[in-house]
C-alpha cells in the first residue's frame, strides 16, 4: 500500500507540475516528492510503533529539503507539494485527498496541550504560498485559501478565504470551481476593495444630499460658518 502511494504520488507530481518532464526528474529533483516520500515510509514506522526512528527520519528530511511533516500526521491520496520551502504540517494535522499546498504553509497549532490542536484539511483544496492555517478547525472541500493569509475559524465548502485574518469572500458552489484552469486561480484583494467602495458609492452619495439639505433648512450655506451651536442643533 505504501509502496503504491509512493507512485502516486510522483505521478501527481507529472500532472500537476507543467515543469515536470518524467518521473525520474520527479523522484530525483523535487523536494515536494521526496519530502512526502519519506513521509509515507516514517508514518508508516510511526504506526507500527518505531516512533523514535520515524521522528529522525523526519528531521533529516527537514534538514534536506526544508519540508517538516510530523509522523503522526494524516496525509491523502494525490497530495502535492509545490516548492515546498517551508512548509510545516504538524503532528495532529489531518489532510484529505487531492490537496494542493504551495511553500511556505503551515499547518500549526495554537496550543501546547495534547490532543488535536491541529486544522483538518477536506478534500480538494489549494493552500497558496505562505498561508498559514492555525488550530484544530475545519477547511472545508473545494476551498482555496489565498496566498499569505493566517486562517484561524472553521471554513465552509466551496469556499475562497484571503487576508489576515482570513476572511470568506466567496462561498458555495460554482460551476467555475469546476474548471480545472481556474483551479489555481485568487481573487485580488485590491481590486476585492475597490470594488466593495464603488458598492458604498451610491449610498454615500445619498447621505451626503440629505446632509446638504438639514444644513439649508437650517439656513447653513457656508460649511465653514458652523459653529458648535449650529453643529449640536443639526445633531439634535
Amino acid at each position: 500500500m505504501m509502496f503504491r502511494q509512493i507512485k502516486e504520488d510522483i505521478a501527481v507530481a507529472l500532472e500537476k507540475d507543467p515543469a515536470a518532464r518524467n518521473a525520474l526528474e520527479v523522484l530525483i529533483l523535487y523536494p515536494g516528492v521526496h519530502a512526502l516520500v519519506t513521509y509515507r515510509v516514517t508514518h508508516w514506522l510511526w504506526g507500527i510503533g518505531f516512533k523514535f526512528i520515524a521522528r529522525t527520519l523526519s528531521q533529516l528530511s527537514r534538514w534536506v529539503t526544508g519540508i517538516e511533516i510530523h509522523p503522526a500526521a494524516i496525509i491523502g491520496k494525490r497530495f502535492f507539494i509545490d516548492h515546498g520551502m517551508g512548509v510545516v504540517i504538524g503532528e495532529t494535522s489531518e489532510v484529505g485527498d487531492n490537496v494542493f499546498v504551495y511553500q511556505g504553509v503551515t499547518l500549526g497549532g495554537l496550543a501546547t496541550k495534547k490532543g488535536k490542536r491541529h486544522p483538518t484539511i477536506s478534500n480538494d483544496v489549494v493552500i497558496g504560498a505562505g498561508a498559514k492555517i492555525l488550530g484544530p478547525i475545519k477547511i472545508g472541500c473545494n476551498t482555496k485559501i489565498g496566498s499569505g493569509s493566517v486562517v484561524l475559524q472553521n471554513v465552509p465548502e466551496y469556499s475562497t478565504v484571503i487576508g489576515v485574518p482570513g476572511r470568506v469572500v466567496f462561498s458555495g458552489i460554482s460551476s467555475d470551481l469546476e474548471d480545472d484552469d481556474e483551479t489555481e486561480s485568487f481573487p485580488d484583494p485590491v481590486a476585492r476593495a475597490i470594488e466593495c467602495m464603488l458598492d458604498r458609492l451610491p449610498k454615500m452619495e445619498k447621505e451626503i444630499r440629505q446632509l446638504k439639505e438639514t444644513l439649508k433648512d437650517n439656513g447653513i450655506t457656508d460649511l465653514s460658518s458652523i459653529d458648535e451651536t449650529a453643529r449640536k442643533k443639526i445633531s439634535g
